[in-house]
């Protein structure tokens, strides 16, 4: 298993309301938007990535992390056998990832995700 990025993910009524300071000010590219999140980033060897959201979709609460890695069924497999609580999933979502949410030993809710498209 390899994890291919991580991506902090704040809390906001206002995803766009962010455009300015984000792309203006720091150069970031818009990465993803779905209008609920939108995602600020570089493309390269070290993909950064910041997003702001209203929800975590499917009407989850926004994570505090999201972790994408290679082979979530192993992830998954682990986070059962450490007795981490899982909150949500695993579900194949619409955008084109599959996911489940667990919280961390720091009570941090961290959205695990691979994706399927």
């Amino acid at each position: 298993m390899k994890v291919r990025r991580i991506v902090a993910n704040i809390e906001t009524a206002d995803p766009a309301a962010v455009a300015g300071f984000y792309r203006e000010v720091l150069g970031l590219d818009l990465l993803m938007d779905h209008g609920w999140i939108a995602t600020y980033g570089t493309d390269g060897t070290m993909p950064l990535q910041v997003s702001f959201a209203t929800e975590g979709g499917s009407g989850t609460p926004v994570p505090g992390l999201s972790i994408e890695v290679d082979d979530l069924e192993a992830v998954h497999a682990a986070v059962v056998k450490g007795g981490y609580p899982i909150e949500y999933g695993p579900a194949d979502e619409p955008w084109g990832v599959r996911r489940f949410f667990v919280r961390d030993p720091a009570g941090t809710l961290v959205n695990i995700l691979m994706h399927t498209g």
